[in-house]
């Protein structure tokens, strides 16, 4: 692999990097960036992320300790990595800032790497650190988002990294032995305590400040610090949240975002900041492949609880409200707890109905009292943990919902299956569909009118 001739200094990445103890970051990045350059399917699922599509012809090179042509040798800002992705005549090339441990990312040095891409051809940023971004191309940073700089910045947690070399080792993503055999590698390694890889694990100081705002009846202000704080925390933890369930099902769980916030994140913000401060309510919702419903999570600080929950279109080709709660309640393969509930609605104005589920799987017929002639609409079968002080501490409130949310979906979640409407079926008389036979029908429902 050869040096290109817009750097002045630069290593290929190795995957036994001869570094001092120290330099754990650079340890950490150059693994990475050869197991990207030698795992195909590494690769192209991280690339992916960033639009970056790749082939049988694709070449991946990364490079390290870089040092471009007019920088001087001793300056402090050196990027930790390149990477130069080449389809044929095209080449794309990504400056790679990394932190580990809780090293944080600067809006100052990212943009000096801003001008450096911009002054060597370089494409874009990719910043790797503990922080988490909801999508690559969301940063965690605000200013770093708000900046004016036609370089865009993406960004990996390293829990994305390593949930993406997880999926594929777990579902057999990648063909050949021997790159499988690094790609697992690479996993035990970024497990280890010592390359310097967490999730998200607490809430910040103004959680408490917040509850106790809520709590003694306090106003939370339009552009209160604190609130602003805590929407930047909890997005951090959902998208970590949305990890764990990956690992745990084996499966690409995603937070489910409409057009208009996965446009633009800055109106997902002012969306949520609102909620935050009407309701008092922090949501998230999570696509599951080939789950019966999106899975639904709320953090409720009048209340103090955590609620997890789906939501299932009620069946249709059921008359009665009864029977079409027992269509639910036959997928339910756990013993129902007291912290389960399913909240029914009802068509028009009618409010909707909530009851604990032990109460209806012990009397289904108490979901049709004071609905007379009405039939339920849909399903939300939810549960909800109160946790008193747990919920205003930092850490404990992150252990709470990384526990309820797995947990809902393995005991309830994953057994439950959406209704569709059936197929339509031929009638036992309509043997015949000739244009005769139609014309005959039609004699016969004529003679009937008259």
């Amino acid at each position: 692999m050869e040096r290109p001739e817009y750097l002045k200094q630069g290593e290929p990445a190795r995957l036994f990097p001869v570094l001092s103890n120290n330099s754990k970051e650079g340890r950490t990045t150059s693994i990475l960036l050869a197991c990207l350059s030698k795992v195909e399917e590494l690769a192209s699922e991280l690339l992916a992320s960033l639009g970056q599509r790749t082939g049988k012809r694709t070449t991946v090179e990364t490079f390290t300790e870089v040092v471009f042509d007019g920088q001087k040798e001793a300056c402090k800002d050196r990027p930790d990595g390149l990477i130069i992705v080449k389809n044929g005549s095209r080449e794309w090339r990504a400056m790679v800032e990394a932190k580990i441990g809780n090293n944080p990312l600067t809006a100052e040095q990212i943009e000096k790497y801003r001008s450096l891409s911009k002054d060597n051809g370089i494409d874009c940023v990719i910043t790797i650190s503990n922080q988490f971004a909801t999508l690559p191309a969301s940063h965690p940073l605000a200013d770093v988002r708000k900046s004016r700089s036609k370089i865009p910045v993406f960004h990996w947690s390293w829990m994305f990294v390593l949930t993406a070399v997880d999926l594929l080792i777990s579902n057999d993503g990648v063909a050949d032995d021997d790159q499988r055999v690094l790609l697992n590698e690479l996993r035990r390694f970024l497990t280890h305590e010592s390359a310097g890889i967490r999730g998200f694990d607490r809430m910040p100081p103004e959680w408490s400040e917040l509850n106790k705002l809520v709590s003694a009846g306090g106003k939370i202000l339009a552009k209160s610090p604190e609130a602003i704080c805590v929407l930047d925390a909890w997005h951090q933890e959902t998208k970590d949240l949305s990890l764990i369930l990956s690992r745990q099902t084996e499966a690409s769980v995603r937070e489910r975002l409409n057009r208009k916030h996965a446009k633009n994140p800055a109106d997902r913000h002012k969306d949520e900041l609102n909620q935050l401060r009407e309701a008092h309510q922090l949501q998230v919702s999570f696509d599951i492949p080939n789950a019966a419903a999106p899975l639904e999570v709320v953090a409720d600080l009048n209340r103090r609880t955590i609620e997890a929950g789906m939501t299932l279109r009620a069946p249709e080709d059921k008359k009665s409200s009864k029977a079409r709660l027992n269509w639910l309640l036959r997928q339910l393969k756990s013993e129902a707890s007291s912290d389960l509930f399913v909240r029914m609605t009802w068509p028009g104005r009618s409010e909707d109905t909530h009851f604990p589920l032990v109460e209806l799987v012990t009397d289904p017929d108490l979901c049709e009292k004071d609905k007379n002639g009405l039939q339920v609409v849909s399903f939300h079968i939810y549960v909800a943990k109160r946790l008193g002080g747990k919920f205003t501490q930092q850490t404990n409130f992150i252990a709470e919902l990384e526990t309820i949310v797995p947990d809902f979906y393995r005991e309830v979640g994953q057994d439950l299956t959406s209704w569709r409407k059936p197929a339509p079926r031929i009638r036992e008389s309509q043997t015949d569909a000739s244009v005769q036979s139609i014309e005959d029908e039609a004699e016969v429902v004529a003679l009937r009118a008259q």
